[in-house]
């Protein structure tokens, strides 16, 4: 059984008067600042990183931003009538996938479009599956939802044979168009972008001076390259410290992340300042291991969500229960988004261009809300569209 907060809290400070009474007789006693592998004990001052906690000041400023205007396209071809569309989803565990499945679905309605959602479940062969019943219906247009089309390859090249748009949410790194695999376009915000703001959070909340584990999902190579990029950023700073990376596909999250997170807190007690997760989904089963172990809801560790921003992400972080932020993914947004752009193919148009920008929530400027998308994007699409 590990031991908590405030005993590692007592124990330390046990030793640090050991040492003050000790240094009169050996000065050199092995108590020195320096001994510590404890990311509050580094040698770096009291702060990490001061430049680049400086421009992590700037930029998390910059995304908590809540009244951001509709930078999207306010023209293109008027709604084509008479289209359905399978929505192919990863799995429907995921809230991402289904946020966005939703939001297509409500776009679909005023365009005056049929829906249909097919779930893969989360693994390959039900996602084959999946991709395979969609194609064999020879709809107007299929979405990517959440999964790799590399794993579809033959189901994705007879798709492409057949003249069936393809559009992709989060189904390769990029947003925009992609050639191999085929999509018309993709839609998602800028992984990079998710990715720095994510660390620059981390860095920004805990002054340069943390120490952090990271949940990802290396199976979807979205996920693996979003955290080697979080990664990456977190190492700018001298102080932030990377405890661990743990592995943990979103289809085994509700079984292995509860046992994860009380095998983490056992092995790093009080060092453990920070946690990021590639979707917030980690954070809802990793709540009743923390709760297990007695540790706050408010923190720490102080938790972050690099993406998906769904519902019940966003009433942890405004409650304060074992989630502090989350970059959302504008998930209504890119329903309709995704809407648009099958639009634009129908009638031999080019994608719109359009990234949504990040944002990231608190429980300081969510304002109990338990979404987020940019104002006016369902007035303007309504107006392309002629609805």
């Amino acid at each position: 059984m590990h031991r908590t907060r405030k005993a590692a809290t007592a124990a330390r400070t046990a030793r640090l008067a050991s040492c003050a009474l000790l240094a009169t007789v050996a000065a050199l006693a092995g108590c020195e600042r320096g001994t510590s592998d404890s990311p509050d004990e580094t040698a770096t001052g009291p702060n990490g990183c001061p430049a680049v906690h400086a421009r992590a000041q700037e930029a998390v400023t910059r995304a908590q931003r809540s009244d951001i205007p509709w930078r999207g396209p306010t023209s293109g071809p008027a709604a084509v009538s008479g289209r359905t569309i399978v929505y192919v989803a990863q799995t429907m565990t995921n809230p991402g996938v289904a946020g966005a499945a939703r939001g297509v679905q409500d776009a679909a309605r005023t365009i005056g479009w049929n829906v249909r959602v097919i779930d893969g479940g989360g693994t390959p062969a039900g996602i084959q599956a999946a991709m395979s019943e969609a194609v064999a219906l020879r709809p107007s247009g299929i979405v990517i939802g959440g999964f790799d089309p590399d794993s579809t390859a033959q189901q994705t090249a007879r798709a492409n044979e057949q003249g069936i748009p393809l559009v992709g949410w989060h189904a390769v790194p990029e947003p925009g168009p992609s050639r191999q695999p085929d999509l018309f376009t993709n839609v998602t915000t800028r992984l990079q972008d998710v990715a720095r703001i994510s660390a620059q959070w981390i860095i920004y909340d805990s002054h340069g001076r943390a120490g952090v584990v990271l949940i990802t999902d290396a199976s979807i190579p979205f996920a693996r390259n979003k955290s080697d990029l979080i990664r990456k950023d977190l190492a700018s700073c001298q102080g932030v410290r990377l405890l661990s990376v743990e592995n943990i596909p979103i289809p085994d999250a509700s079984t292995r992340t509860p046992q994860q997170i009380s095998s983490l807190l056992s092995r790093f007690q009080d060092r453990w300042t920070h946690s990021v997760a590639i979707n917030d989904l980690y954070f809802a089963d990793a709540a009743p291991a923390f709760r297990a172990a007695g540790e706050k809801g408010s923190g720490p560790p102080f938790n972050i969500g690099a993406g998906d921003g769904d519902p019940s992400a966003f009433q942890r972080v405004n409650s304060r229960q074992y989630e502090a932020a989350t970059v959302p993914e504008p998930l209504s947004l890119q329903g309709w988004q995704i809407v648009d752009e099958f639009n634009r193919a129908f009638s031999g148009r080019p994608h719109s261009g359009y990234v949504a920008p990040v944002h990231i929530a608190t429980a300081a400027n969510s304002q109990g809300a338990t979404t987020w998308d940019p104002s006016g994007y369902r007035e303007a699409y309504r107006k392309i569209w002629g609805k």
